[in-house]
């Protein structure tokens, strides 16, 4: 793939992020305002993904594996 079908892919995927954000009818300053808080919500949702989904599918899997005869843990 060469530099410019990779520079116009990008260019297409942010033309389309404006048009399904409405957000192309917006000055250039509430643009700005509108992507800093659309990555900031972003960004915090992916960290709490991050952090707190293997927790709960660990104790989901501890749950569900008493629930259908697992074997409990030795608590030696």
């Amino acid at each position: 793939m060469d530099i410019k079908r990779v520079k116009d892919s990008i260019y297409w995927l942010y033309y389309q992020y404006l048009l399904i954000t409405c957000s192309y009818v917006l000055e250039p300053w509430e643009q700005s305002m509108f992507h800093t808080i659309t990555v900031t919500v972003f960004a915090m949702v992916v960290y709490t993904a991050y952090v707190f989904v293997p927790i709960h599918v660990r104790l989901a899997f501890e749950f569900f594996s008493q629930i259908f005869g697992g074997q409990p843990e030795s608590t030696v």
